[in-house]
């Protein structure tokens, strides 16, 4: 079967990549397969057809470069009907980076998510502050990770506010140099950790710089109800019939975990419940491979979806060293997501 399957990999060689990028493992997972693959920029003008006589396309695409959200669903979604197996297909990535939608989508198969509200014009928020908010709320923009762009709102004097210039000249949504700069160093417990993050301030100036490019997000606002918890979140990833997870401690005096980088890995905070409703979210929306952020009810104990991806840390996921089954039997052996998503396409 291996000499039937040419893999295409798209980046821009000529564009410095995020470490974290799935092209160094799906590259390393061809390699060792010995399976045929090949390179390609997808901002070629003749980027479709190219991808004639190839079986698989794969495109780690970012949700912080504009050009990537200009177009690479798009080209994926093109492949998917030239006959290609694609990652990521329409199910794992029409609603990538936007909030509202995800929202709208998990609501459609009664995911466990919170409360949320959309409103669309002041005058419906000046009702809901009238007669239905209970503080505090969460106040998100549709895109952005790693905390970018939440805010607690507590009042219903602050939630008018930010809804008048959510409804005016709107927020910009790049992430800031100083929230992610302040995060790193009070998360950071020891000098090597710290180092090995200003190591990467490169890339993160890249990430500004081209997030400069979005316009600023206006004309609706986004609330979500607050979960009460004790203090951290899972990212939760299902890749076909396995789960891992990573824990995330929430920063000192935030609300937030996402994005602080204050990992640990306890098995036992991913319950039972986690387990079902993750499998039984992806098997009914179709998702090849996705990474879910849970908090846990501390009253109530269950498990609540606040966002989804299709991207995450694959590294950050290997330090959890093994993976739950669906039956919730757990396995010693770390799952290197890309791989065992590329490892799916060709063999189903």
């Amino acid at each position: 079967m291996k000499d039937k399957i040419k893999v295409a990999i798209c980046i821009d060689k000529e564009d410095r990549l995020h470490s974290a990028n799935w092209y160094y493992p799906w590259e390393e997972f061809c390699e060792e397969n010995k399976l045929e693959y090949e390179i390609l920029n997808p901002y070629s003008n003749d980027i479709i057809k190219r991808l004639k006589g190839f079986n698989i396309l794969l495109w780690h695409f970012s949700g912080y470069n504009f050009k990537d959200m200009l177009m690479a669903r798009n080209v994926l979604f093109s492949a998917k009907k030239m006959g290609l197996k694609v990652f990521p297909d329409i199910d794992d990535s029409w609603h990538f980076d936007d909030k509202v939608a995800e929202t709208y989508l998990l609501e459609a198969i009664d995911a466990p998510i919170p409360k949320s509200y959309v409103f669309y014009n002041l005058e419906t928020i000046n009702n809901f502050i009238k007669n239905d908010s209970k503080f505090p709320l969460i106040a998100k923009l549709r895109n952005g990770s790693g905390s970018h762009n939440v805010k607690m709102i507590s009042s219903e004097n602050q939630l008018y506010k930010y809804a008048k210039i959510m409804f005016t000249k709107g927020f910009n949504s790049s992430p800031s140099l100083l929230y992610k700069t302040t995060s790193n160093v009070k998360s950071s417990k020891s000098i090597s950790t710290f180092i090995k993050r200003l190591k990467r301030a490169p890339e993160f100036l890249k990430t500004l710089r081209y997030s400069k490019m979005f316009p600023n997000e206006k004309g609706y606002v986004f609330l979500q109800e607050f979960i009460p918890n004790d203090g951290y979140d899972l990212k939760i990833v299902v890749v076909g019939n396995k789960l891992s997870f990573i824990a995330r401690n929430i920063r000192k005096g935030d609300f937030r975990a996402s994005g602080g980088g204050d990992l640990f890995f306890d098995k036992k905070l991913v319950t039972e419940d986690v387990i079902k409703s993750a499998f039984e979210t992806s098997d009914k929306l179709g998702f090849k491979c996705m990474g879910y952020d849970y908090v846990v009810n501390n009253e109530t104990g269950k498990g609540i979806i606040i966002e989804i991806s299709y991207g995450f840390s694959h590294e950050a996921l290997l330090q959890a060293n093994g993976y739950f089954d669906r039956e919730g039997k757990w396995y010693d052996e770390p799952l290197n997501a890309p791989k065992e998503l590329l490892n799916n396409l060709i063999h189903v």
